[in-house]
């Protein structure tokens, strides 16, 4: 492969070289969130550094100049450009007019679909795999928010087998910011509304937000594990408003470590025969020990993940009978939970599943862009 123009791994652009199974040159746009791109050619994937949230003018102005140094590295045009399904990323609108200009296919990639993919490729694992893709938000096809999904995933191909039961998004992307709003949620969800004005009475927008949820009005649906997170933190009291990405979450995490291993609850979750996978359960446990006087949050918080870890396992253990798959890949940012991560480790060994984790890149978004470029590869070959 000629070198003369690669981007250095000191250079600031590149952070990542890896393997790939394809010598087919092609390029990926990556996310919104944490944005990475990556090329591909003769085997060697180039993943650059991170251009950071796709929000402001710089950060897009870093990523379309990150993209013209991998098309100058590569050495010879991309066959291919792939990028996230959501049309109004900057990613994705990059892409577009890149594929525009050099002719070339353009490939929109479901955001689950490429967090798996990558961890599969990291692993060099070539078969299909159960993909439990665990996050914040990446749009699903059917232009809701997922981030609790169960997918089979082949190469190029995968299929949407199941999910986690859908909250309301009171306000819509406000609560993934404010967790009171997904701890509202829940119990709406509970059939306890009226409680929630009470509840969160320090919250100006209680009464408002019960009404939302009544009528249904600005309340979008998602089946993101993310927002479960901050639906506890915000039941367990630990966080109302988040002032940085994950913060509830990592305030979760941290209430369990202080506390220490727990017990999973029995009964806390249901697997559906449609593979819909309902935490309300021991979210509705958790509504209850929120309001008790006194109540030992750090346990609570810690049985939340144990349970949460058991009911994961237990779903696809479910999958892996009913799709004769004895493979596992996990990836997304609720992968970066080291308690969360452990038990399913722990949980699918004991089962006799393979299991497949991020080890080389972060579970995150900053790996999508690898994702992405791996299902492209595969794609030109196949399709």
């Amino acid at each position: 492969m000629h070198r003369a123009g690669t981007p250095d791994m000191h250079s600031g652009v590149i952070a990542q070289r890896l393997p790939v199974r394809s010598s087919r040159p092609v390029l990926a746009t990556g996310a919104w969130f944490r944005n990475t791109l990556c090329a591909t050619a003769q085997g060697e994937a180039w993943l650059t550094s991170c251009v950071g949230d796709l929000r402001d003018v710089a950060a897009c102005t870093a990523h379309e100049a990150l993209a013209q140094a991998l098309l100058a590295a590569l050495p010879e045009a991309p066959c291919a450009i792939a990028h996230d399904l959501h049309p109004d990323f900057h990613s994705t609108r990059c892409a577009q007019k890149l594929a525009s200009q050099l002719g070339v296919p353009l490939f929109a990639v479901q955001h689950h679909h490429a967090h798996i993919a990558a961890v599969c490729a990291e692993h060099d694992y070539a078969g299909p795999v159960l993909g439990l893709a665990l996050d914040g938000v990446g749009l699903g096809t059917d232009g809701t928010a997922w981030g609790g999904e169960l997918l089979r995933v082949d190469g190029g191909r995968w299929q949407r087998l199941g999910h986690l039961r859908c909250l309301a998004l009171p306000g819509g992307d406000k609560a993934a910011q404010e967790p009171w709003r997904m701890a509202a949620a829940v119990l709406h969800a509970l059939g306890r509304t009226d409680d929630i004005a009470q509840r969160f009475a320090a919250q100006p927008a209680a009464a408002a937000l019960a009404g939302l949820l009544r009528g249904g009005r600005h309340c979008p649906p998602s089946s993101s594990l993310g927002r479960v997170f901050d639906a506890a933190a915000g039941l367990l009291g630990l966080c109302a408003v988040a002032h940085s990405d994950a913060e509830a979450a990592c305030a979760l995490e941290q209430a369990a470590q202080r506390h220490g291993p727990a017990v999973a609850m029995a009964g806390a979750w249901q697997v559906g025969a449609d593979l819909q996978l309902d935490l309300l359960p021991l979210l509705d446990w958790l509504a209850g020990v929120g309001t008790q006087p006194g109540a030992a949050v750090d346990q609570a918080a810690a049985v939340f993940h144990a349970t949460l870890g058991a009911a994961l396992a237990d779903w696809l253990q479910v999958a892996a009978g009913r799709h004769a798959l004895d493979g596992v890949a996990v990836g997304g940012g609720c992968c970066c939970n080291r308690i969360l991560l452990a038990a399913l480790r722990g949980h699918c060994v004991a089962a006799g599943l393979r299991f497949l984790e991020p080890r080389i890149l972060p579970p995150g978004d900053s790996a999508i862009a690898f994702g992405q470029a791996v299902i492209a590869q595969y794609l030109v070959e196949h399709v």
